[in-house]
């Protein structure tokens, strides 16, 4: 017989440390989710117990084991990643057309950088100048692509910025003031923005690094003293080159971080389709960027009062083509939870009566119903009609190749609804119907045009009650495609935006049917311009984010003389191989707002 444990209960593996768990780790059958299977297991081995006399441990044990029954079913969805009902996949061909639009909006940024006014000394040589402005951009050359895990690169190469601005210059007793030409040359920037899902689920450019650098500084002068002008330029350029190039990143900072973020805000995450549902576009992740695609998962749930109305069960959209310049895929989660939204809305019904009841309709019904109708009062015999149709479940949405199918059942109630008297029932009839669904976008709107395709009517008290209604088939689908469809198509017309920023719409779209889902590939189109939407959308200027004063990038920038005496405040760190910090031989005046 086995010796006792130390806990009064006999001899058990369970207590006396031989191992549950196999020496590799828990193993569970083949496709068993991690660590679903040995909870179970455990808890059969305790209840197997039983036969023993019970200890505290071991009913501390099974109530452990009680509560992690209940929570597996949690725990195992919670460990699966959530199922997007909407996917947008923007391509490299996509890209190619907002980098076009986005080296316009830099060129109108870097444009109207504000650059400080320079005044410094050499010997018996003075000079100021000020009124800094950029006359004129060339950025031929320039590049804008994907960027793994999730960014976009975009780099501008020899590049030229032409400069105009205000001189004045004292050289012994010889005062002179003027212009002065100027042009940046070997302009070359490189930009990356991270592309991030924020605590909304709101994609947002999270963070820009930035880093740009000037070859050479050239400079035309005008004025009686333009030879000994150009022989001194060097102390005066120098200083310029560097302004000019300090204030480049921010400016690329301040239109990422707070114009092309204002942008993005104009992309609902809750927004409400018409005055009884909402629609939640929340991403679900971090854009996922490779080197020819962005993809994008959103949650595509529609919702009634703000509650999450339909757990996604759904196949997962899957797009695997590049040759648009953006997919759209919608599973059939997207619109089983519109529908189930709408049904918890209790907005799926129309009612019939009195008038707009057809007349060849109300004949052939008072004609079926006559048996009952002659039975009633007379004072109520030539009551008008009224049909009630109420959905008695929400309309089940169904994706195939062949094409996209709605089945509804729904509650067909025939009344006489005589005045000042409560309404008479003549019969109660179950609805079958199946529509098609055609879907297509329109600007960024998805629109649906919906078709009877099949339709019966049917009792559920008996079947002889259902072969009595089999005359009033024919007419009652009559009635559904000429007053009831017509009406759901006009109220689908206005469509379901799609997340998408202001000023850009769909073009060209085709619409492609799979199992569980459909794709729409589409080409963009700018209907507004950057610039025009950022100004509608952008924040207030006083909101502006404070930009890190960069030092200057790599350059040839020859030594200046250490005669000068200026305060500049001390730049940052630079990188690894940049230009050293302005000498202290130059003084600068910054403007209040160093932004357009």
């Amino acid at each position: 017989m086995a010796s006792p444990s130390r806990s009064g209960h006999g001899h058990s593996p369970l207590w006396d440390g031989v191992p549950i768990i196999p020496p590799g780790g828990a193993r569970g059958p083949p496709g068993a989710a991690s660590g679903s299977w040995l909870a179970p297991a455990i808890c059969f081995a305790l209840r197997a117990q039983r036969r023993f006399p019970w200890g505290q441990r071991t009913r501390r044990a099974m109530a452990l084991c009680s509560l992690l029954l209940l929570l597996l079913p949690w725990l195992v969805t919670a460990g699966r990643a959530a199922t997007p009902g909407c996917k947008i996949r923007i391509t490299s061909k996509g890209l190619e057309l907002v980098k076009q639009e986005g080296l316009r909006f830099v060129e109108q940024e870097l444009e109207h950088i504000s650059i400080p006014d320079l005044h410094g000394k050499e010997g018996q040589f003075q000079y100021n100048i000020s009124g800094v402005k950029v006359t004129d951009l060339q950025l031929a050359l320039s590049n804008l692509h994907f960027r793994s895990p999730q960014h976009l690169a975009f780099n501008i190469n020899n590049a030229s910025i032409s400069l105009r601005f205000r001189r004045q210059l004292l050289y012994w007793f010889f005062y002179d003031i003027g212009s002065i030409n100027a042009s940046a040359e070997g302009v070359n920037i490189r930009t990356q923005l991270k592309l991030s899902m924020n605590k909304v689920g709101r994609l947002k450019i999270s963070n820009i690094s930035c880093n740009a650098s000037i070859a050479r500084m050239q400079t035309g002068f005008t004025g009686t003293l333009r030879k000994v002008y150009e022989f001194l330029s060097t102390f005066a350029t120098t200083g310029i080159r560097f302004l000019v190039n300090r204030q480049i990143c921010p400016a690329l900072r301040y239109a990422g971080l707070v114009q092309l973020n204002s942008l993005l805000d104009t992309v609902s995450v809750r927004s409400p389709v018409d005055e009884h549902i909402s629609i939640d576009y929340s991403l679900l992740s971090n854009p996922v960027v490779s080197p020819d695609t962005l993809d994008l998962d959103f949650k595509g749930m529609f919702y009634y009062r703000w509650n999450e109305t339909l757990p996604n069960q759904a196949v997962a959209p899957v797009i695997k083509e590049t040759e648009r310049m953006v997919y759209v895929a919608f599973s059939e989660y997207f619109f089983n939870s519109a529908m189930d939204a709408y049904y918890q809305a209790g907005v799926l019904s129309m009612e019939i009566a009195g008038e707009e009841v057809p007349k060849d309709l109300e004949v052939l019904l008072r004609a079926s119903f006559f048996g009952s109708i002659i039975m009633l009062s007379p004072a109520v015999v030539d009551a008008p009609l009224k049909l009630v149709l109420q959905v008695s479940a929400p309309p089940l949405w169904t994706i195939k190749p062949s094409g996209t199918s709605v089945s509804v059942i729904a509650v067909l109630n025939i009344s006489l609804v005589p005045v000042d008297h409560p309404a008479i029932q003549l019969s109660s009839m179950t609805m079958d119907a199946k529509l098609s669904a055609k879907m297509s976008l329109r600007g960024k709107a998805l629109q649906v045009q919906l078709d009877l395709r099949r339709f019966r009517i049917y009792s559920k008290q008996s079947a002889l009650e259902s072969l009595a209604l089999f005359p009033l088939q024919a007419p009652l689908k009559t009635l559904l495609q000429l007053m009831i469809m017509p009406i759901l198509n006009e109220r689908t017309k206005k469509g379901v935006p799609i997340p998408l920023p202001e000023g850009m719409d769909f073009t060209k779209e085709v619409v492609t049917s799979h199992v569980g889902f459909i794709t729409v590939g589409a080409d963009l189109h700018f209907s507004q311009g950057l610039r025009e939407v950022i100004e509608k959308y952008q924040p207030a200027r006083a909101s502006r984010l404070p930009s890190p004063q960069p030092t200057a990038p790599t350059g040839s920038d020859p030594p200046l003389p250490s005669s000068f005496n200026t305060s500049l405040p001390s730049p940052e760190t630079a990188p690894s191989g940049s230009d050293p910090p302005l000498p202290s031989s130059f003084n600068t005046t910054e403007p209040q707002a160093s932004l357009r």
